[in-house]
């Protein structure tokens, strides 16, 4: 038996298999400021302020938007995730070979659709070493931190919080995965260790050492 609880580590996605730098967000904020104009008939001039109020008290803009206007959240995903991931992000053979010497199950847990996913997954070429991917849709379009979403997600993997390690870029996610037993990882060049975070990575090629810590009786192969 090993000397240690963990199953699976939980990967968050966009920001945090690369760097917030690459430029996919800001284009994906783009569309979702297009998609507010356009389907929905926000005024341009509010697009920035009820994102910002979505995010506060939805945790993200689709949540908000379907609790406040009752959109579709597949025309959202689809019409959000339309972006050429090319231009941003590119294979990374680094990522690959830390990801193949990590122990233990990986799991995509995202707040993206499956799609979006598994492209940026093929893009940077790290898709084989992920067993599953938890996206918005398994978790009934409740996204982190509603800790549902968290709960959920645990449920999908018949495992217990302890038996996790959650890696995320935003420390606000990982607060209800800490109170859930998770250990958590802040992946995160910007900042520094916050409320919910176990342990602090300046980007994702600093986690390895952390599981190696966590995990010292498989160690990394």
């Amino acid at each position: 038996m090993p000397d240690h609880p963990y199953r699976y580590i939980l990967f968050d996605l966009d920001e945090t298999l690369y760097p917030r730098e690459a430029g996919v967000m800001p284009a994906l904020i783009a569309r979702m400021n297009r998609f507010m104009v356009q389907r929905v008939g926000i005024p341009p001039d509010d697009v920035s302020e009820k994102r910002r109020y979505f995010y506060q008290h939805y945790g993200t803009t689709l949540r908000g938007l379907v609790e406040e206007h009752h959109i579709d959240p597949e025309e959202f995903l689809a019409f959000v995730h339309d972006v050429d991931l090319h231009q941003f992000i590119a294979p990374s053979p680094p990522l690959a070979k830390m990801l193949a010497r990590l122990p233990l199950d990986k799991v995509i847990f995202t707040n993206a659709d499956t799609a979006h996913a598994e492209r940026v997954l093929n893009v940077l070429a790290v898709r084989p070493y992920f067993s599953q991917i938890i996206d918005i849709r398994a978790i009934d379009y409740r996204s982190k931190p509603d800790p549902y979403a968290y709960r959920q997600a645990l449920a999908l993997l018949d495992a217990a919080g302890e038996e996790c390690i959650m890696v995320e870029d935003n420390p606000r996610n990982l607060i209800p995965a800490k109170s859930l037993g998770m250990t958590t990882v802040l992946v995160d060049g910007q900042s520094s260790p916050a409320l919910g975070v176990d342990y602090f990575a300046p980007t994702i090629f600093h986690l390895e050492p952390i599981i190696q810590t966590l995990v010292p009786a498989e160690g990394v192969k």
